[in-house]
């Protein structure tokens, strides 16, 4: 009998990856879980798992062999987030920094940067970094940001602002987006590589968020620091583009972290719906909570193979925007609704935070608004469309 050989596409996981994915759970179990409440409460950051998970090589992740890191795929990248993000998206967000602010530096810096920042600094010194874009009146809109990058005398002078940035209290240096050429809109933005100990530099107190209360956020400002011109990540223009490539690599793995949480929230909802009983029998099996429960089965099954598509292009160099906005705004829409409805499950015990599901709706919830929100994923698949 002749084996049919079915091609095109493969959702079999290769044993490195498997290997990989059941490194990420089991940390996620015997690392994460039993002190996301901690966290949680004390809105504390979780340097001691961030090391933990560096050692492992779960931080760094999308670092290449020759700098030092474990040189793994956006499509692994998603392997591990889902894990991470099961355990606590907040200390699953706090761990995953590092591979954002290093896509900058990976896809337009220099040798020399790359031997530098990646090596250097985040692999062997350990260093944490973060990305700076958002700003108190330009997030999704980067196009309107306003910091200021003038060159004076052979370096730079940055002055301004950036709001709700990640690790920014914990982080040795920043990648930074400011404005070189006003007149040239969003063809005038560049990005730079800044030390956290510059002079001129201030960094608010970590805010006291809903969710995520793990993952230190707090605002940065930028008063006359000087910036070496070598310290430019690309050519002066080529920042907005440099943005735009790097969440076209970021967002499938924010979106499996989306996964991640929906699929802890559906997990809990299917344990607590087998014990819970109402009216003689257990809730699951009240059609109202059972195909409750198997919608938010379907929605995370999608949204998983959704991200993973996205991630597969990115790996393969196809360039879709329109799928990996897809990809991000159904899984963090698809998990809002899991998490709620996971709550619903439990009744009055889900809005009590004794239970698990009240802090994954709160945790969730930024999904739909970091990395571009909801709203702005849309609008990028419109665009595509009607190209």
């Amino acid at each position: 009998m002749v084996e049919k050989v079915i091609p095109g596409v493969s959702f079999e996981l290769t044993d490195e990856q498997k290997m990989l994915q059941k490194m990420a759970r089991d940390f996620a179990e015997k690392e994460i879980i039993p002190v996301a409440e901690h966290y949680d409460q004390t809105a504390e950051f979780p340097i001691d798992v961030v090391n933990k998970g560096r050692e492992l090589g779960l931080v760094n992740l999308n670092i290449p062999l020759e700098y030092g890191g474990p040189g793994a795929s956006v499509f692994e990248e998603c392997l591990v987030n889902e894990e991470l993000a099961y355990g606590c998206s907040g200390i699953s967000t706090a761990m995953s920094v590092n591979n954002l602010s290093s896509l900058p530096i990976l896809i337009g810096g220099t040798e020399a940067q790359k031997q530098l920042w990646l090596g250097e600094r985040m692999v062997d010194k350990g260093q944490l970094a973060a990305y700076c874009v958002t700003e108190p009146g330009a997030g999704s809109n980067v196009a309107g940001m306003q910091t200021r990058a003038e060159r004076v005398n052979g370096k730079y002078i940055l002055n301004g602002s950036k709001m709700f940035i990640s690790n920014v209290n914990f982080s040795s240096f920043y990648t930074v987006f400011a404005v070189t050429n006003p007149a040239a809109k969003h063809k005038g933005i560049s990005c730079f590589l800044v030390e956290r100990d510059t002079p001129g530099i201030t960094i608010s107190k970590h805010f006291d968020k809903l969710g995520q209360r793990a993952a230190d956020t707090a605002e940065i400002v930028f008063e006359n620091v000087e910036v070496p011109a070598e310290n430019r990540i690309g050519e002066e223009g080529q920042g907005f583009m440099l943005a735009m490539m790097v969440f076209d690599h970021s967002r499938p793995g924010v979106a499996s972290g989306a996964v991640g949480v929906a699929r802890r929230a559906l997990e809990e909802s299917v344990k607590y719906a087998k014990t819970r009983e109402t009216f003689g029998q257990p809730i699951w099996q009240h059609q109202a909570i059972g195909h409750k429960i198997a919608d938010m089965a379907i929605q995370i099954e999608a949204a998983r193979l959704l991200a993973w598509q996205a991630a597969w292009m990115v790996d393969h160099g196809v360039s879709n925007p329109r799928v990996v906005a897809s990809a991000k705004a159904f899984a963090a829409d698809m998990a809002m609704r899991v998490t709620v409805d996971a709550v619903q499950v439990f009744g009055g015990y889900g809005y009590m935070k004794e239970y698990p599901v009240e802090k994954l709706m709160r945790d969730v919830k930024v999904y739909q608004i970091y990395e571009g929100t909801s709203e702005v994923q849309r609008n990028i698949v419109v665009r595509e469309l009607f190209r």
